[in-house]
């Protein structure tokens, strides 16, 4: 019985050492100037102005709500929408953005689906009377 134990225990060793898949850690600095790098252009995605709405928080705990009125090489400004303050935002200083409008090729391409679906569902309905 122990001789059986033994040898699955081995068995199972040996498919655990083969299984295995090395994990490269990249350095803290890099990691995050990748980070910075995404913020930055999903900054730039979302673009400036009224429209422009993003919800930010910061590496020291902050949250900036409000707008993007415009966006730099280093780092870009949100304009609270009800008392009209401007903060300077550095990109590394960004923990976390999150957006909440659509591009104007995103909002033509859901028209074009509801129509699609709507038309599709008239000739369904029309079809079966």
């Amino acid at each position: 019985m122990s001789k059986k134990l033994l040898s699955l225990a081995v068995v199972g060793l040996l498919l655990n050492i083969v299984g295995v898949i090395p994990a490269y850690a990249s350095p803290k600095e890099e990691t995050r100037a990748r980070f910075t790098e995404k913020v930055k252009e999903g900054i730039g995605r979302l673009g400036t102005g009224p429209e422009a709405r993003v919800e930010v928080k910061l590496r020291d705990g902050r949250k900036l709500k409000g707008y993007i009125s415009e966006a730099g090489e280093n780092g870009f400004v949100i304009v609270d929408a009800r008392s009209g303050s401007a903060s300077t935002v550095p990109y590394p200083q960004v923990k976390q953005v999150t957006g909440n409008n659509l591009s104007k090729g995103a909002k033509i391409a859901i028209a074009v689906g509801l129509v699609v679906g709507l038309l599709f569902l008239l000739t369904v309905v029309i079809g079966r009377t």
